[in-house]
């Protein structure tokens, strides 16, 4: 399943993708399971709900989905909620790719951080987001799962490309999704 960076394609998933989707999210999470007693939150979310309210992404090579990004955005964040990589894809930079999108549509949206949840057992994703830039500012107990939040400082908003494709709530479109994006060619 080897294949070069540039075919892999970043795009808006569409209700087609919510099959694939759960799997990728079932083998990216499978491992976690007996770490912290119970499916982690990604592996009960409703992927085909989340297509309708928040922006989700996936990365596709060919037509495997290898990998998954679900953002929020609210008035004061935007949220990136969930990257997934299906074991299979991994190593190979997809993480990365998505995770840098997430931010180019942060501060295309005019955000200056991003914010993320991880649950405080996992801890190999605390440790990389940290790595990355993250900070924790805050822990919660939500629905079972004690969650450590971090966020990320971003360059200026005003200095963005403008090449993420989230709208802040309350300012244009209300809803995230454009109709008629095209597919982004990830490098």
């Amino acid at each position: 399943m080897s294949a070069p960076v540039g075919e892999i394609r970043l795009r808006l998933a569409v209700q087609a993708d919510v099959p694939a989707i759960d799997q990728c999210v079932q083998a990216a999470y499978r491992h976690f399971v007996a770490r912290i007693g119970q499916p982690p939150g990604p592996m009960r979310d409703d992927y085909s709900m989340l297509i309708h309210h928040r922006t989700v992404y996936v990365a596709s090579v060919g037509i495997a989905i290898a990998g998954l990004l679900v953002l929020q955005q609210t008035r004061d964040d935007c949220v990136l909620e969930n990257v997934a990589v299906d074991p299979a894809w991994q190593r190979r930079g997809i993480g990365k790719l998505l995770l840098e999108h997430a931010e180019r549509c942060a501060t295309g949206a005019g955000y200056d951080t991003i914010c993320l949840y991880t649950n405080e057992l996992m801890v190999e994703n605390r440790y990389l987001y940290s790595r990355i830039g993250y900070r924790e500012f805050d822990r919660r107990i939500e629905q079972g799962f004690s969650r450590v939040y971090m966020r990320k400082h971003l360059v200026c908003a005003a200095q963005s490309t403008g090449s993420g494709h989230l709208n802040r709530v309350g300012e244009g479109e209300a809803d995230p999704l454009y109709a008629g994006v095209k597919d982004e060619r990830v490098r």
